[in-house]
């Protein structure tokens, strides 16, 4: 059961992770740092205070400038890599995942990441397009809104974090479909 659960906690924390890289990071080492749940070697460095500093400066700077038309789809341009990678190391991290070999947790974890950043990143255009910039902030704080809430519900309640993620997934996909037929009829 530990393992299924591990699995559930770890597809949530990346999925979210695809969604903004630094929530979920400061969710797992904040919680780790106050006892609420323990991270493993070498991932307890998340709980490290320079560490949480870092993350939280540089989630600090994304959270503005992803608010910025412009400014987000450089972001979305270098989360391919930062997502992604957070993705890994928050897949990984779970220890209830012990039986999984660490290098398929980090591709299931870049896998999971990168697909939701991907989707993120394909609805973001479309809707600065049909918005004129003007949706960009309130799509921004959905999705860190998503972020955070996928991350607890990982961390917290596993099933209901994966269920999350395959909703993001869903509504990342319908609301692609319905801003590219809007455009198109534009």
């Amino acid at each position: 059961m530990e393992l299924l659960s591990g699995l559930l906690s770890s597809l949530g924390l990346s999925g979210a992770a695809g969604l903004n890289a630094f929530i979920p990071l400061l969710v797992v080492g904040l919680l780790d740092r106050l006892g609420v749940m323990t991270l493993a070697e070498p991932y307890d460095l998340l709980a490290s205070p320079w560490v949480l500093l870092g993350v939280a400066v540089l989630g600090a700077l994304d959270f503005v400038g992803d608010k910025i038309p412009g400014v987000d789809h450089l972001l979305h341009l270098a989360g391919g890599v930062v997502n992604t990678a957070a993705g890994a190391v928050l897949f990984a991290s779970q220890s209830g995942i012990a039986e999984v070999p660490p290098s398929l947790s980090l591709i299931l974890g870049v896998v999971v990441a990168g697909g939701v950043h991907a989707t993120r990143a394909a609805v973001r255009p479309v809707a600065t397009a049909t918005t004129g910039g003007l949706g960009n902030p309130v799509v921004s704080t959905a999705e860190d809104g998503l972020s955070l809430g996928m991350s607890l519900l990982a961390v917290f309640i596993p099933v209901l974090g994966a269920l999350a993620l395959v909703g993001v997934l869903f509504l990342g996909f319908s609301l692609w479909g319905r801003l590219r037929r809007r455009r198109r009829a534009l």
